[in-house]
């Protein structure tokens, strides 16, 4: 049964998954200096994969598919990891790890629009919108600045493109809750989806990674800081934090979930900010702010609150 309300194990659960969330940009940052994106990528699926398949067998869960599920696993895994995994790791590139959490907030912003246009049962509220709108004029404010000449004309465009890459993450987020809906009705347990979404996203990476990137790009995985870093990228910020995902979803639902994001951003700048010594510029604060407001209007919670306390008679 889910609780509305979080009890002290929800809540140091959800900073654990906003930890591991989180830490996974700053794991990025640090391996994709020395190994191709596809690849890092791949091994991060594919060996996330083989961890969750793993608990599935030591815990006994049934694996029995219907064979449409397997095409689902397909999709979900190109929606959910393939694509959304990629763009982030292409973007981290350009732009610091802090910069591309806090754009990857917009996931939510998405989701609303996406229900909008293709959920007919989840047709948003107009604080919902107005939450969109406030979120998005924060990416507006933080892209604007690199298209308004602040940066040389090489360095504004790579990052403006980079920027532009992790909005395009949200938005295959948010493609991918409205897909995933149809697990519930196949009777799919979530770990096993997590497991099956990553096998599935697995077989589309490794190909292309092996014919654009080569097998030598793995070699970096050799190193210690790499090795290390791609491991807890796969097994932490990944396959554990699925586990800890569905296991809130399960019991305080996805309304009380969403606070997560609130919370990634944060965890990311910083680690960003204190280990990998990134800046943010007053901008990217702005932007922050004002996604931080959307995502509040999208809850709903403080809002309806405040609403109440103003009706109150004094």
């Amino acid at each position: 049964m889910i609780r509305l309300t979080m009890n002290p194990l929800d809540w140091t659960l959800l900073i654990l998954l906003s930890i591991l969330w989180g830490g996974s940009f700053f794991f990025i940052e640090i391996v994709v200096k020395v190994m191709p994106p596809l690849t890092l990528v791949a091994l991060r699926v594919s060996l996330a994969a083989l961890a969750l398949w793993s608990f599935a067998a030591v815990f006994r869960v049934k694996v029995v598919f219907p064979a449409r599920v397997w095409l689902a696993f397909l999709i979900m895994g190109l929606l959910n990891n393939a694509i959304p995994f990629t763009l982030l790791a292409f973007a981290q590139v350009e732009i610091a790890s802090a910069l591309a959490a806090i754009l990857n907030a917009t996931t939510p912003m998405f989701a609303v629009v996406v229900a909008a246009v293709f959920l007919a049962d989840e047709k948003p509220g107009l604080l919902k919108f107005t939450g969109v709108l406030i979120g998005f004029g924060g990416v507006v404010i933080m892209i604007g600045a690199d298209l308004t000449g602040l940066q040389t004309p090489a360095a504004g465009l790579a990052a403006v493109l980079a920027q532009l890459a992790c909005l395009g993450a949200a938005l295959s987020y948010a493609f991918s809750g409205a897909f995933g809906r149809r697990f519930q009705r196949y009777g799919v347990a979530p770990l096993l989806t997590a497991a099956g979404q990553l096998t599935g996203s697995s077989l589309i990476l490794w190909p292309l990674a092996l014919w654009f990137d080569g097998p030598g790009a793995m070699a970096a995985a050799l190193d210690p800081v790499p090795m290390m870093s791609v491991l807890a990228l796969a097994l932490a910020s990944t396959a554990f934090a699925y586990v800890i995902y569905f296991k809130l979803l399960g019991s305080v639902g996805s309304t009380n979930l969403l606070l997560v994001t609130f919370l990634v951003p944060v965890t990311a700048a910083l680690l960003g900010i204190a280990i990998l010594g990134e800046r943010l510029a007053m901008t990217d604060l702005a932007g922050m702010i004002l996604i931080g407001a959307g995502l509040s209007a999208i809850d709903g919670r403080l809002w309806r609150r405040a609403g109440t306390a103003m009706r109150k008679p004094t």
